[in-house]
């Protein structure tokens, strides 16, 4: 009788002990199924040190961080440059857009290792909508710092009102200095038109600038309802990824995340 207790005692020990051990194996495939992988992604008339911030933030969380340097010249040649930057990732990976680059990655997003997107105060087009097209969708700004026609095929912003229009919450001297240091925009990279739209099909979380001047906030979150975004709405100017670095570094990590479950 003792031998049948001790071998069902035995049994039982060994099943708790099977069961504790899977269980541990399961919970650490979903820990470690959290993307791990950040590619950031700048707009107009910027470059990609404005992410610097960002950049710190999620490194120090244990992220993988890369930005894309693109030249803001063609829309084809910044989607390239995107996924050549994407094709050095191991593993699924966060594709993060601000303005002009909201679009870089809805057309780049659809590479199969983008487990998730995030669009800081960004344009979202569908397939078949331009930059363009979508700015002419609303009504015009007479105030607006563009400045046409391009000249030698670039579009710069008005130096004298990009302080207030591009990033009116950051420090003077920065603001003026942003203003000097802008990266013009080729004017393909406002005409050409989308061939995919990668928030289809893939989740998307959407930073709502409320004061913004750059996109209206409104088109903001019309973009964002038609992608079924979640959205998180920040009171910053356009450029909340670099003054509010915190808040939009917390939505790119519930998007890392979220992607995973």
């Amino acid at each position: 009788m003792k031998t049948k207790f001790f071998k069902k005692e035995t049994a039982r020990a060994l099943l708790t002990i099977a069961i504790i051990f899977f269980s541990g194996l399961l919970f650490g495939e979903s820990a470690s199924a959290q993307v791990k992988n950040i590619v950031l992604v700048h707009g107009a008339w910027a470059d990609g040190s404005g992410w610097s911030g960002i950049y710190k933030l999620l490194t120090a969380k244990g992220y993988h961080v890369d930005i894309v340097a693109n030249s803001n010249l063609t829309f084809t040649d910044d989607v390239a440059a995107v996924k050549a930057v994407l094709a050095r990732q191991t593993g699924p990976v966060i594709l993060v857009g601000h303005s002009y680059g909201g679009a870089v990655i809805t057309e780049a997003g659809d590479t199969s290792s983008v487990a998730g997107l995030v669009y800081v105060s960004a344009f979202a087009p569908d397939a078949g909508e331009s930059l363009l097209g979508l700015l002419k969708s609303g009504p015009p700004n007479p105030e607006s710092g563009i400045v046409l026609p391009p000249v030698n095929g670039l579009v710069w912003y008005d130096v004298a009102k990009f302080p207030k229009d591009f990033c009116p919450d950051v420090p003077a001297a920065q603001a003026d200095f942003m203003a000097h240091a802008q990266t013009p925009s080729g004017l393909a990279t406002f005409t050409t038109v989308l061939t995919k739209a990668a928030w289809r099909n893939k989740p998307s979380w959407y930073i709502v600038s409320t004061r913004d001047r750059m996109i209206p906030p409104d088109a903001e979150r019309f973009m964002a309802k038609r992608a079924n975004a979640k959205v998180t709405e920040i009171k910053a100017s356009h450029v909340a990824y670099m003054t509010h670095p915190e808040e939009v570094a917390a939505v790119i990590e519930a998007a890392a995340k979220g992607a995973a479950k």
